[in-house]
């Protein structure tokens, strides 16, 4: 179900501010050139969105007048009097990021790589540090008597009654030598010459011993030296009673090799080298995860040794060795030991009575995470959750590091989020009975989860009504009804209030761009439109709301899409299928797209009398585990055939001629459509693909091993879904455009390409290269001149000639 634009503005808005409701006016004829300039054509909308700690003023930035930057601007609770703030207010502003106490009446935050510590009623600010190095990740300690922060890896607290800085870490590189050793073996031979010859030499070395071991006890309070030899320090967290230290020590592989970018285009002159990032399956960095005893003045690692699972075999291994000596748990058959997984360790997170800890442990291969209550004074670790995933873990609130995690408010139970439903929900689990709850239930995602000031309730995002809205809700802390608090088909990205009386949100629907809003936090109330951003050169075009539709792929899966259709389409016209970027992305929704010029090429398109489909395929973010994790070992499988499906939905419902068809898009959806290409070359036409990954043994380790596992222990995987060994398949017209530059999909990648189909004797593609653009694009003449080729490619190759 879709609704019109001027209807959901109407019904959203009942007209509150001038101007939010535009009266009809004339489509004016779009070009390429006009859609691909500078944005700030079409005007640009609020962002970075934060209240005044006092609750009376809304900041963001915006940007109206069409200047090279955006400014900050400033209006009130009511959503009335916008004013652009002036320097000395935008210099004297708190960071909106920071830490509270728990009355809410001190917050302490960094900026500009200073910690200052806030008074909310009087607004005194106090500058803590003021240093040419940076400090970061100020927090108050239990007793709210003290700051702690970071430096140089090294924790510090300082006094907030005398002001008084305290060294609490002392992280030293290198490693530890013992009293009088000397690692040269000439000068340590020399040394015990002297001390075994000279009595006044032995004597005076053992008056220096003294000394030191004298002043050491007569300066209490020193921080343990750590050495750490070549490793980093991370995550360096103070318990509340101030006795332990949590840290990470991450040791960086030293035969890693990384990829270099050449930029041709230089003020120098000279091509200079960009150093990049490793290719999938080389070595990575390992974790260690310690706990620093300060009273006993000493160190021990965390180790999972104990921890169910912590020894399982990756099934896909299991799989591939189904005569290997290797079992389930890990044991070998021969020498009966089992080897444990890599493992990282996040947090401790400390309830707020300061009486429990919870860390987060995630294996290397992101099959598995696990939830773990913490001891810190005996190293043991509890089983609190285990969410095990064939393929990889990930999902909303889920993510990488400790996800989204906190404590309800008995002290006694974690919050958190998981997929063990199949989407991702939030749940409790109690530490001490280890008793689990799911709060939120349903085939729908939650994300953004927080609880209110006073914890009776939680405020989320979610997508219950459909998988193409995103809207606000409110429930009781222990489960319950869901209050939704926004109505109108969109997307809303919502800040409360200092005192959760108000939220301010940006809204957008599918062809209307973000603007900022206020209104009451209650159901039903009517929200004001504070910002009119858009040009009235971009309002004089009629901009369509796509259809947002679903249909069956083969396997029985639903499928949702974007349709663009001509009003008085011809029978057997042409077609363009769309294939959004990033993997684990959302497009068929009903909010203004980060595609925006695509958007706007969808719109050209069809006044030009195509018809534009545009799909999430399985791998699209928005619709659970089974749909992210649909190309678990198979990139061009699932997702490509949901795109076939497509295909073949044009032709037999939207009269669309099946050799007329036509795909493209960049990134993932450029490696999509060159399979497209070469694995379904009958049904394609004409093709663009835009910095496509060809090959993924090529990219890099974080995404590509989570789908593939590693080329040298699934290189099966990696010939399945890497275009270059398909390339024989060309059939149809196909453009490759690539930036040369490009950080990320390498523009080695297309060079390789390249290469193959010259050694194939394909004559039927031209290679469009870009040589001061990234993965990204942002001059606008490369933007025109890609979508002018693109565009080209569609006239001459799915239009009757």
């Amino acid at each position: 179900m879709f609704f019109k634009s001027k209807a959901i503005v109407a019904a959203l808005f009942g007209m509150l501010a001038a101007g939010a409701v535009q009266a009809q006016t004339p489509a004016r004829e779009l070009t390429i050139e006009k859609i691909m300039r500078d944005p700030k054509w079409i005007g640009t909308s609020p962002s970075n969105i934060f209240w005044s700690e006092d609750g009376k003023k809304i900041y963001f930035n915006w940007n109206p007048d069409a200047n090279r930057k955006d400014s900050l601007y400033a209006v009130n609770a009511k959503g009335k009097d916008i004013k652009k703030v002036a320097a000395a207010e935008r210099r004297s502003l708190p960071s909106p990021y920071g830490t509270y106490n728990d009355a809410e009446t001190q917050k302490v935050y960094e900026k500009n790589g200073d910690i200052f510590l806030l008074d909310i009623k009087s607004g005194k600010v106090t500058q803590v540090t003021n240093t040419v190095e940076r400090e970061s990740n100020p927090n108050f300690t239990f007793d709210e008597r003290e700051v702690t922060f970071q430096k140089d890896n090294n924790l510090y607290s300082w006094s907030i009654t005398n002001g008084q800085l305290a060294q609490l870490t002392d992280f030293r590189k290198g490693k530890k030598q013992a009293e009088g050793e000397d690692k040269d073996p000439q000068r340590a031979w020399l040394r015990n010459q002297q001390l075994g010859l000279l009595t006044i030499v032995k004597e005076r070395e053992a008056d220096k011993a003294a000394l030191k071991k004298q002043q050491k006890t007569d300066a209490p309070g020193r921080p343990l030296d750590i050495y750490i030899d070549d490793k980093q320090v991370s995550s360096v967290v103070l318990s509340p009673d101030e006795r332990f230290i949590t840290y990470n020590l991450i040791s960086r592989p030293k035969n890693a090799k990384v990829a270099i970018v050449p930029d041709f285009v230089t003020s120098s002159g000279y091509t200079e080298d960009i150093n990049t990032r490793t290719k999938v399956g080389d070595a990575q960095s390992t974790y260690e995860f310690f706990v620093y005893d300060t009273h006993r003045d000493s160190t021990y690692a965390i180790s999972m040794k104990d921890v169910e699972g912590i020894y399982d075999v990756p099934s896909y291994l299991l799989e591939k060795n189904k005569k290997a000596t290797i079992a389930k748990d890990g044991t070998d058959a021969k020498t009966k030991k089992a080897e444990m997984r890599a493992t990282v360790i996040y947090g401790p997170v400390w309830s707020d009575n300061g009486k429990h800890a919870v860390v987060v442990a995630r294996s290397a291969d992101n099959k598995d995470r696990w939830i773990l209550s913490l001891d810190p004074a005996t190293g043991k670790l509890n089983l609190l959750d285990r969410q095990h995933d064939d393929a990889w873990i990930n999902g909303p609130g889920i993510g990488y590091g400790t996800g989204d995690i906190g404590w309800m408010p008995d002290n006694e139970s974690v919050w958190f989020q998981s997929e063990e439903s199949g989407y991702s929900h939030l749940y409790a689990v109690n530490v001490k009975n280890g008793k689990k709850k799911a709060l939120t239930s349903g085939k729908f995602e939650v994300s953004d989860v927080q609880l209110s000031d006073d914890k009776k309730h939680w405020y989320f995002t979610a997508n219950k009504v459909h998988p193409g809205e995103q809207h606000f809700y409110k429930m009781p802390v222990n489960g319950g009804t869901m209050v939704q608090l926004t109505t109108q088909p969109g997307a809303y990205e919502v800040t409360l209030s200092p005192d959760e009386k108000m939220l301010a949100f940006r809204y957008s629907y599918s062809n209307k761009p973000w603007e900022l809003f206020v209104m009451e936090n209650k159901k039903g109330a009517k929200p004001r439109q504070i910002t009119n951003s858009l040009t009235e050169e971009f309002k004089a075009y009629n901009w369509r709301e796509p259809e947002v539709i679903s249909f069956k792929a083969e396997d029985g899966a639903d499928v949702y899409a974007r349709l663009y259709q001509p009003k008085n389409a011809k029978a057997n016209g042409p077609a363009v299928i769309f294939v959004h970027g990033a993997g684990y992305l959302q497009n068929a929704h009903k909010w203004w797209s980060s595609y925006f010029r695509e958007y706007m090429f969808h719109n050209f398109l069809v006044d030009q009398g195509y018809t534009v489909l545009d799909i999430d395929y399985r791998g699209s973010a928005g619709y659970g585990r089974d749909v992210r994790t649909g190309i678990y070992q198979f990139m061009g499988g699932k997702d490509l055939s949901d795109h076939v499906d497509g295909a073949k939905l044009l032709v037999d419902k939207y009269n669309v001629d099946p050799k007329k068809i036509g795909i493209y898009g960049g990134s993932y959806g450029g490696f999509i459509t060159l399979m497209a290409m070469f694995t379904e070359p009958d049904l394609f036409a004409a093709g663009a693909a835009l910095r496509s990954v060809t090959d993924w043994a090529h990219y890099n380790h974080g995404y590509t091993s989570n789908i593939l596992n590693t080329p040298q222990t699934d290189s099966l995987a990696y010939a399945k879904s890497s275009p270059i060994y398909y390339a024989e398949g060309l059939k149809g017209a196909l453009l490759i455009c690539h930036g040369m530059v490009d950080t990320n999909v390498h523009f080695q990648d297309v060079v390789r390409l390249t290469q193959r189909l010259i050694e194939l004797g394909k004559d039927n593609w031209e290679l469009a290269v870009y040589p001061v653009e990234d993965h990204g694009f942002t001059e606008p003449a490369s933007w025109t001149d890609e979508y002018k080729r693109i565009y080209k490619l569609f006239e001459e190759n799915l239009k009757d000639k």
